[in-house]
Parts: C-alpha cells; sequence; structure tokens
C-alpha cells in the first residue's frame, strides 16, 4: 500500500509526523492511472531527480484535481534544487527543443502543447508593500515552498522519485480542506494575499470553479485588503475574471467579488448595480442580481467566454441611466448606447483587445433590440436592419437576449419567451433567403463612378446608401443584378 503522508510532513531532511490513513484515499498512485500522459511524464521526471540525486515532486491544483477527479492540463514539478537546470535536462528527454527559463525566480516552462509542464525549485519569497513582484527568493524545501501557496488544497505534494512514487505530504490540511469544501490560506490570510493580491481574486474563482466556501477569516481579510489589489497589473486582474467568467457559474465568483469589496476597484461599473433597484413586478429587484442571472443564464447557453462577458456588462449603463416614472417606476432609457460608450473607457482600462471591445460595444448596443421587434411588430425590413447591424454577432446578440429574460413572474417569462422565439424564427427565415453578413451594396463604387460618369466623393457614397436602404427595405432583392438596375433607375436623382 502507497504511504500517504498527512501532517506536519518532514521527508528527506524533516520531521514526520504520521497520520492514520484515511481509508477512501489509500492509494494515491491508483488516482493518476486513468491520466495516462500525466502519469508519464512523473514516471520521466521521477526518474530524472533519482538519477541527479533531487528531491523531485508534482505539487498545486494537480494534486488537488487528481483527488476531486478533474482533467489535468498541466504539469507544476518542484524540486529542492536547481528547477531550471532540471527543466532542461527533462525538457530534452520529453522531446521539446527549447524550454522558458525564468532565471530570477528558478523555474522553468516546457511548453508542450498536449501537456506544459511548469519546473520550480523549492523556494521562498518576500515583496515590497508596493509590489506584488517578488524582491527576494530564497531557496528552501519542501515545507518552507508549501507554505508560500495560496490555499491549503493546492499546498499539496506528490513524491515521484521511483522508490516513494506516491507519497504524499499534506502539511497543512489540504486534504481536509477538500473533503470541507473550504478555501483557506496555508499562511494568516493577511499575510498571504498582502504577498500576493492577486490571490483575493483567485479566492473567488476556485470558489466558482469548485462550488467551495471561503473561510471567514479569508472573507474578513479580503474586506480589509481590498484597495491592495490596485497594485496588481490590468493584466492580470482581467486575466483572473476571464477565468472566473469561463466557469459553470460565474455569479458566484462575481458575488465574492461584490461581498469582500474587491469589485469596486477591479470592476466598479458592475459594482454600482448592487442595490440599484428596476421595474418591480418584471426583473429582480436588485440590477447587480439581474445581471448575475443574466450571466449564470448565459454561461448555460455558451461555452464563449465573450458571451459571458456581453451579458456582465450589458446593462452596465442603468445606474447612469436611472430615473423615476410617476406610472412606470424607475427607468433606464438609453442605457444601451451609453453603455456602448462607456465600453471605451472600461476597455481601455482593462486592457481588453479591439476585437472584444468591438464585440462587447456591438451587443450592449444592440441587445433591447431583438426583444423590441417583437413589441412594435416584426417586419422582415426591421429584422434585416438588426441583422445587419448585429454581422457576424448575431447569434451570440440572440443567445444574450435569450439569457436576459428573467423574471420571478413565470407567466411574463413565457410571453416574453414566446415574442423572442418569433423573432428567432422570422431571422431565420430572413438568413435563409438573404445574405445579409458585413452586408454591403453589392454594386461597388467603381460600378457606380462607371455608370453615372462621376468621380470618387460623397454622391458615391450616398448613392450605395440608397441602394443599401432599397434592399433593407424589402424594395429589391439583395443580389447584384437587382441593385444594379435599382441604379439605373435612381441615378438621375444624383446626376442631374
Amino acid at each position: 500500500m502507497e504511504n500517504i503522508v498527512f501532517g506536519i510532513a518532514r521527508s528527506r531532511g524533516f520531521h514526520l509526523v504520521l497520520l492514520l490513513l484515511i481509508s477512501t484515499m489509500a492509494n494515491i498512485k491508483e488516482l493518476i492511472h486513468p491520466h495516462k500522459q500525466f502519469h508519464k511524464t512523473l514516471r520521466c521526471a521521477g526518474e530524472l531527480g533519482e538519477e541527479l540525486g533531487l528531491e523531485c515532486y508534482v505539487v498545486g491544483g494537480a494534486v488537488r484535481d487528481l483527488f476531486l477527479h478533474i482533467n489535468i492540463l498541466e504539469v507544476d514539478l518542484m524540486v529542492v534544487g536547481d528547477g531550471i537546470a532540471f527543466a532542461q535536462e527533462l525538457g530534452t528527454r520529453l522531446k521539446v527543443k527549447k524550454i522558458i527559463p525564468f532565471k530570477k525566480f528558478g523555474t522553468a516552462m516546457i511548453p508542450r502543447k498536449d501537456l506544459p509542464v511548469e519546473v520550480t525549485s523549492a523556494r521562498t519569497e518576500t515583496y515590497k508593500k508596493d509590489s506584488r513582484k517578488p524582491t527576494k527568493v530564497i531557496y528552501t524545501d519542501l515545507q518552507g515552498d508549501l507554505l508560500r501557496r495560496d490555499f491549503t488544497i493546492n499546498a499539496m505534494a506528490m513524491d515521484i522519485l521511483p522508490k516513494s512514487f506516491g507519497d504524499l505530504y499534506d502539511p497543512l490540511g489540504g486534504i481536509a480542506d477538500l473533503k470541507k469544501k473550504q478555501l483557506r490560506t496555508p499562511l494568516d490570510p493577511d499575510v498571504t494575499f498582502s504577498d500576493d493580491p492577486l490571490r483575493m481574486i483567485r479566492a473567488a474563482y476556485f470558489s466558482a470553479k469548485l462550488g467551495f466556501q471561503l473561510s471567514d477569516e479569508c472573507i474578513e481579510s479580503m474586506k480589509r485588503q481590498a484597495k491592495r489589489i490596485e497594485i496588481v497589473s490590468w493584466e492580470r486582474i482581467t486575466a483572473e475574471l476571464k477565468k472566473i467568467l469561463k466557469t459553470r457559474k460565474p455569479s458566484v465568483g462575481l458575488s465574492v467579488l461584490q461581498d469582500t469589496d474587491l469589485l469596486k476597484h477591479v470592476f466598479p461599473e458592475v459594482s454600482a448595480m448592487y442595490g440599484m433597484e428596476q421595474v418591480k413586478g418584471w426583473h429582480h429587484k436588485d440590477v447587480f442580481y439581474h445581471t448575475m442571472q443574466v450571466v449564470d443564464n448565459a454561461a448555460e447557453l455558451s461555452e464563449k467566454m465573450e458571451v459571458r462577458f456581453a451579458a456582465l456588462v450589458h446593462d452596465i449603463a442603468k445606474p447612469r441611466t436611472r430615473r423615476i416614472d410617476s406610472k412606470k417606476g424607475y427607468t433606464f432609457h438609453g442605457h444601451d448606447s451609453i453603455g456602448s460608450h462607456m465600453l471605451d473607457k472600461i476597455a481601455k482600462r482593462m486592457k481588453l483587445s479591439n476585437e472584444l471591445r468591438d464585440y462587447l460595444k456591438n451587443l450592449t448596443l444592440l441587445h433591447l433590440r431583438p426583444i423590441a421587434l417583437a413589441k412594435e411588430g416584426i417586419t422582415d425590413s426591421a429584422v434585416r436592419r438588426v441583422m445587419v447591424l448585429a454581422g457576424e454577432n448575431i447569434e451570440d446578440l440572440l443567445i444574450l437576449c435569450r439569457a436576459d429574460i428573467t423574471s420571478k413572474n413565470p407567466k411574463l417569462v413565457k410571453e416574453y419567451m414566446g415574442n423572442f422565439e418569433r423573432v428567432e424564427k422570422l431571422m431565420l427565415d430572413v438568413k435563409e433567403r438573404d445574405s445579409f453578413r458585413a452586408f454591403q451594396s453589392p454594386v461597388k463604387g467603381k460600378d457606380i463612378m462607371k455608370e453615372c460618369g462621376l468621380s470618387e466623393g460623397r454622391i458615391i457614397g450616398q448613392i450605395k446608401h440608397a441602394i443599401e436602404e432599397a434592399i433593407l427595405d424589402g424594395e429589391i432583392e439583395n443580389n447584384y443584378e437587382a441593385a444594379y438596375e435599382y441604379l439605373v433607375q435612381i441615378k438621375g436623382q444624383y446626376t442631374s
């Protein structure tokens, strides 16, 4: 039977306190067998460690995910010794031509497409108050390395040397916290979060990903240190927020950020939705909780992070546009247009790509249009215009609109969903009959200039616009022949 070591561990140089083995976890080696590539990689690394006379462990998320039966996508190895030299030799054995070393931290990446490997030297780190980047790296042993990690569930290590393959070291109670579904820091959370404030957002991420509860100590510490997140780069913050959006139920992580005051610092526009009442009887009372429901609905409907991000920001201008109407109660006129404009500033701050920025702006601007069509009376012309405005994003827009239908009143949900489905059906019909992706006039500027005897100028654009409007209104078909014939008919209006 494999030896699984719990408690305050000490191996090859520090004391061991052995606790009784929990029967349900009798053999960690058996947990590895289904992960063939992972198993092969560990055996290779373990054999190398034995040859070099180095302690060698798999650590962190990979060990955690073994117990949770989650597919392992990357390998974190830790050696008590020169991690970069170890990585260079391991990379050669894994047939990777070039590793990526980080000499300052004693770490290296082995960039395999199927199963990337990161190798670190056992280390502790010291930090300055105004930076999350370590100012000093001190090489240490297994226990010292585990103490610097973010959460106890990520502070477990498994020996991979051939003679002790499968031995688990859990000095900080990671297994117990896995069983409790609890997130707890190895050290005082004030120390853990102060050293690297990004860990606070990672706490929200793990809460959403794993469905675990944060310890009371962690929550209180995050509240005390929320402002400290401002020393972290926006690139890193945004990357972690995207990871939260990729989880099965993003609202869990986003609510953690709100409850600990972190959201005020990383996404103040979303935090401003909290406590903002909406029209009674239809939406959720609070704009924030309505938004959380929309994000979760979007997560159920689509795997795309971008759609979920759009769900998060679709009502972002409601706090700015709320007014009181004596008959309707609260209104939010123009929140679609204003929200779209707000995203320029948000995207710049959060370092979003231009592509993602434009996508979010487009869906935010249009998120009311499909439902409005159902209210106004559905026409082919109106449907075409929405499809043209959405372009390649039309399917995602419809997903967002469907996700946005939320209410505690089942009759209203049924009514709105029925109207929306009629709009969807008509869009499908129009799509089958016409082509409106990245829509432009079938007749190009050169054709117009030749037919009308005109040179480049404003009039050419006016004629193209007139042709496009005729197509959208259903006066002519969306093809070159019909458009050219229409050009011949109207050219006199612009050349006389």
